[in-house]
């Protein structure tokens, strides 16, 4: 089992940035995919960007050029740089990360970060 823990949330205005931390632990034998969520409220929860652990990258098509994930595998975290942030970026931003132990596979959320971009 891995646990992820975000941090980096908060209250910005628009064009303003923020950058996102995940960072797991756990006895696992290896963390595989890594990826940043979003759900606003009202809305289902979407994929904002992910991250192979080769350092392949995929993004929503609302946030191509704004947005940056990055990954540090010695330190099993997980980045989202988030520029020129609009208010449509608003939401809760959930963590998940693919792993493999050695009594199987799995994936596990964070507990999430509010993002809350207003003038």
């Amino acid at each position: 089992q891995v646990q992820l823990v975000e941090s980096g949330g908060g209250l910005v205005q628009p064009g303003g940035s923020l950058r996102l931390s995940c960072a797991a632990s756990g006895a696992v034998i290896s963390i595989n995919d890594m990826g940043w969520y979003r759900q606003a409220p009202g809305k289902q929860r979407e994929l904002v960007a992910s991250i192979t652990r080769g350092g392949m990258t995929n993004y929503a098509d609302s946030v191509k050029g704004r947005f940056t994930i990055s990954r540090d595998n010695a330190k099993a975290t997980v980045y989202l740089q988030m520029n020129s942030l609009k208010s449509e970026d608003t939401g809760v931003y959930y963590c998940n990360a693919g792993w493999r132990s050695l009594v199987g596979q799995g994936g596990s959320w964070g507990q999430g970060t509010q993002v809350t971009v207003s003038s």
